[in-house]
């Protein structure tokens, strides 16, 4: 089974981060240098970040400095998408660890037994959007319980 969580943290908002579409420029851009901290807090390199974002094969290593200053990610819904779920795993993190950032960084980047002793972030990036899923899932009881149909079977059960 894919999802095996043991803790369950307060309800997280449904989308944390609305569709890049619908977005101006200037917000666009803060996402993706927002993403970009968050990835290179975790230690993540070009490349490491080009997997975990499944950017587009027209972006190469050397290019991914532009996003940290100048350019927004390219509106693709699998960028999109994986966006979403990085900063859903933010909030859930904050949500664990309120008053330590560096406890979230730690967290992500130390060895975990519901991971197999692997790094969350490793999951992640080698997971492509699975070990996303994974991950937020571990950390964000709603997001698994709508994810496995429970939230379905729920709602027909008390209709």
């Amino acid at each position: 089974m894919l999802f095996g969580i043991s803790e369950c943290v307060p309800t997280l908002k449904e989308q944390a981060v609305p569709p890049m579409s619908q977005m101006t420029p200037e917000e666009r851009l803060t996402l993706t240098r927002q993403t970009m901290d968050l990835l290179e807090g975790w230690g993540l390199g070009a490349r490491d970040i080009i997997r975990i974002l499944s950017l587009p094969e027209t972006v190469k290593v050397r290019a991914v400095a532009r996003f940290r200053d100048d350019e927004p990610f390219p509106d693709d819904p699998v960028v999109e998408r994986r966006v979403s779920y990085l900063m859903r795993i933010e909030e859930a993190l904050h949500t664990y660890f309120p008053r330590n950032p560096e406890m979230r960084s730690m967290w992500v980047k130390r060895g975990n037994r519901q991971f197999g002793k692997r790094a969350p972030v490793s999951v992640m990036v080698d997971g492509g959007e699975n070990g996303l899923v994974y991950v937020l899932s571990h950390l964000d009881c709603t997001f698994a319980w709508d994810q496995t149909g429970s939230k379905t079977e729920y709602s027909q059960r008390n209709a």
